[in-house]
């Protein structure tokens, strides 16, 4: 039988060597590592690690992304609870956020748009969005801008005074497509679009392998990292594109909505991503051109 059949059984952590491995991995800065690194780490021979990571692979526990002639590893983002519950404890401790510090710096941002008891109910909210799929060590300023976000979103809805239109990108992860999307659309409108990005079942972090795949054509993703798909960013956005989401997204009028059909990028070699990269790229352009068409802001030879 196929192990992958039956992924919730992780009959792989039987071996202790294996429940090790999958410690550092997620104990690991950046919750990923090489079969190099590992072996050092456990004292024991590359080829010894290889064969375990291809049986927790095979079970579905981990996900391979090819860098060059490097494999990283990180744990399958559906299986993190799982393994924290069979491993004991979670990954590195991180200070609690400061919610009310939080708040009281956004009402201040926020002044006359809404009320500091609204701005705290959100910053709340916000933060248990974003804990329920992340044990980022950095999960306090991400709460700060996906709250800041959220209510920029809010107060946008029902308004387009500022002639801005706003594009909403929406994967399932919020990890590959979407973030490829948004980099790319960010760095040919500047600030003639405002674009965001949500999951539906977002990920922890950006791939590893977008984030290279991006920066090679210079386009640098700086803070971003994976949203849940909230009311408020669709009721915002102008254009909303999804990619694999399904019927996750919410439907409201006035609002202009594209699915496009990609491959997703999580768990392909750099050369596949780039591929996927310059698809998108090429629907990214067109639909820039149909949102600010070149003749409205382009002074004529003439004049």
């Amino acid at each position: 039988m196929n192990r992958r059949s039956d992924p919730g059984g992780l009959t792989t952590l039987g071996d202790p060597t294996r429940a090790r491995i999958l410690r550092l991995i997620r104990d690991s800065e950046d919750g990923r590592a090489l079969v190099g690194g590992l072996a050092a780490a456990l004292g024991l021979r590359q080829p010894t690690v290889s064969h375990h990571m291809k049986a927790l692979h095979a079970d579905g526990v981990v996900v391979r992304e090819p860098d060059g002639r490097r494999v990283w590893y990180s744990i399958a983002p559906e299986h993190a609870d799982r393994v924290d519950a069979l491993l004991g404890g979670t990954a590195r401790t991180a200070p609690a956020p400061d919610l009310a510090r939080i708040a009281s710096d956004l009402a201040v941002r926020f002044r006359g748009v809404f009320s500091p008891e609204t701005v705290r109910a959100n910053v709340d909210e916000s933060y248990e969005l974003l804990a329920r799929g992340s044990q980022s060590p950095m999960l306090s300023s991400r709460t700060a801008a996906f709250a800041a976000a959220r209510l920029d979103a809010l107060s946008r809805a029902g308004s387009r005074a500022d002639g801005v239109p706003t594009v909403l990108f929406v994967c399932v992860q919020n990890a590959g497509r979407s973030q490829l999307a948004a980099g790319i659309l960010r760095q040919l409108a500047g600030d003639r679009v405002a674009v965001r990005t949500a999951g539906s079942q977002p990920a922890g972090d950006v791939r590893h392998t977008v984030v290279a795949a991006l920066d090679e054509i210079g386009i640098p993703l700086g803070s971003e990292f994976p949203k849940p798909l909230t009311d408020e960013a669709v009721r915002a956005a102008d254009v909303v594109v999804t990619m694999g989401c399904g019927d996750a997204c919410p439907v409201y009028p006035g609002r202009r909505y594209l699915d496009w059909d990609l491959e997703d990028p999580v768990g392909k070699p750099i050369e596949r991503v780039r591929a996927i990269r310059d698809d998108i790229e090429r629907r990214v352009r067109e639909l820039l051109d149909e949102l600010v068409p070149e003749s409205s802001d382009t002074v004529s030879s003439d004049q």
